[in-house]
């Protein structure tokens, strides 16, 4: 494990002169793109120069943020960076990383309360339940009037559209329907006179 440079399942990336990145855990070269998707999907790494040694992780992650900024992807607003401009040199300087940290895991905690209470009160939600019935009632009065519209695969113990016969008793079906229909297109016609 020494050689991959590897502690604490934390990879190393080695920042060459030519401003090139090696990912010293797969051994190959990589971009700011691949530490940006590196870094959403929860991976640890460290960025080291490869010639003096330091740790340049923060400049690197301060480059991928002003990438993704100057990208269109701007989630910084124009008071907040002024805000934190402002808060250089100040007194206050020194708490503001760890008062960031902080309103960011709380960010992060309260999104995963809103989406757990969310997926919660669907499957309790009346109007979630409502919904379905009324998709499964669409379907079948579509499956009634256009026979073959709906898409999708078959239920288990059902045959493929191609292979299904129409039956005597589907056809009926579909007669007494369409005699309901016109009966009430006539009571409608009749309203409206």
């Amino acid at each position: 494990m020494a050689d991959k440079e590897k502690s604490d399942d934390v990879i190393i990336i080695k920042k060459y002169a030519n401003r090139r990145l090696y990912n010293t855990d797969s051994s190959s070269y990589i971009t700011l793109d691949h530490l940006a998707e590196m870094t959403r999907e929860g991976v640890e790494f460290q960025v080291i120069d490869a010639k003096s040694g330091a740790d340049i992780t923060h400049q690197i992650l301060t480059q991928i943020i002003m990438d993704e900024e100057a990208a269109g992807s701007q989630m910084l607003p124009v008071a907040f960076l002024r805000d934190l401009i402002g808060m250089y040199g100040n007194s206050m300087q020194a708490m503001v990383p760890h008062y960031l940290e902080m309103s960011m895991a709380q960010f992060r905690e309260n999104q995963l309360k809103m989406r757990k209470a969310f997926e919660d009160s669907m499957g309790s939600n009346p109007l979630a339940k409502l919904a379905q019935q009324n998709m499964a009632m669409f379907k079948a009065a579509t499956d009634a009037f256009m026979p073959g519209m709906v898409k999708g695969a078959p239920e288990e113990g059902e045959a493929k559209e191609e292979d299904a016969k129409p039956s005597a008793q589907s056809s009926d079906d579909l007669d007494e329907l369409r005699k309901q229909m016109a009966a009430m297109k006539e009571q409608i016609d009749k309203l409206s006179n």
